[in-house]
């Protein structure tokens, strides 16, 4: 099978398509046929090892996760003796929460984040789910977000914002949603009450104060946002690893709190939570471009330019036109 390697760290030029050995599933796994995948801000960072702290978890001198990707949409093809959720056939989405999904086939447990794909759904659509998704629940239910408490999600347009405006509403509350001129009409349909265009307006000194800040893109701090805050708010970073610092100090210092959960968690209760949300037309995925396989790099290049809106997926045709004996 024909998978994205990458044996040393560096800019997107690193990304190759490479001949790899097809997976075989254990008795309590399923090998999925991947029809399409994404290329996520993670992935970027762990591709170029950045923050160089990243190398702690991903291999300090190269990768040892050679394949990138952690959202799929596919089909069964095979599944394990001890498998009861699943049979050859279905069509599923899932993420494995980190790497291994850039590639025409994978194994997962049956108990992974993994659930048949929502009715009506493509596959593209379904690829594009579980990551930003499932990061937003991780930021969000820490905070014990109650109906009508007021949210604001800066950078509400990308993978993790526009679900996070979505998750908010499905809370109940009132969701304030920062982007740019373009996306504004977006994010006011994903169910946005406010939409403010930071190239207009700077939410920080407008006067108003949130229960939540959630900082959905890694660009924006606590210090700048703390005045913006009720009295016992809180901020939700995205990237960053000065907020570890911040979580430790706010704990003690002060009302207002940095928080956010780490390592994130990846359940398979939280896409089944969402397939119920797509079904039901509660939440939708959105998606800036897609991509031919073949063209990982462009894709990724796109991605690097924090420019794109909501998510950018690969579609795959698979190389293996047999058929599949396991």
């Amino acid at each position: 099978m024909r998978a994205v390697v990458h044996d040393r760290y560096g800019d997107p030029s690193v990304l190759r398509i490479q001949e790899v050995e097809r997976p075989v599933p254990n008795e309590n796994q399923v090998l999925v046929k991947i029809l399409a995948t994404t290329v996520t801000r993670s992935d970027c960072h762990w591709r170029s090892a950045t923050p160089f702290i990243s190398r702690f978890f991903t291999g300090i001198r190269r990768p040892k996760y050679r394949t990138l990707g952690s959202e799929f949409a596919g089909e069964i093809v095979a599944v394990g003796e001890s498998v009861n959720e699943f049979v050859v056939g279905d069509e599923v989405f899932g993420t494995t929460g980190g790497f291994r999904a850039n590639a025409e086939f994978i194994c997962v447990r049956e108990s992974a984040p993994i659930a048949h794909k929502p009715v009506g759904m493509s596959f593209q659509e379904a690829a594009a789910v579980c990551d930003g998704a499932i990061l937003a629940l991780n930021a969000l239910r820490p905070t014990n977000l109650l109906a009508g408490q007021h949210l604001l999600v800066y950078g509400a347009s990308g993978s993790i914002g526009t679900a996070s405006v979505q998750l908010g509403k499905y809370f109940g509350d009132e969701v304030t949603a920062v982007c740019n001129a373009k996306n504004l009409e977006l994010v006011k349909s994903l169910g946005a009450d406010v939409v403010i265009d930071y190239t207009k307006e700077d939410f920080s000194k407008n006067g108003q104060s949130y229960d939540v800040i959630f900082d959905a893109v890694g660009k924006d701090s606590f210090m700048r946002c703390r005045r913006s805050l009720k009295k016992s708010g809180i901020f939700i970073p995205s990237d960053g690893f000065v907020n570890l610092a911040l979580i430790l100090l706010t704990r003690w210092i002060g009302k207002k709190r940095v928080l956010f959960s780490i390592p994130p968690r990846y359940k398979k209760e939280d896409v089944l939570l969402l397939k119920e949300l797509i079904e039901t037309g509660r939440y939708r995925a959105v998606i800036d471009r897609s991509y031919p396989f073949e063209q990982v790099i462009d894709a990724t290049r796109y991605v690097e330019t924090g420019e794109k809106t909501g998510n950018v997926v690969l579609t795959i045709t698979s190389s293996e036109r047999k058929g599949i004996n396991v």
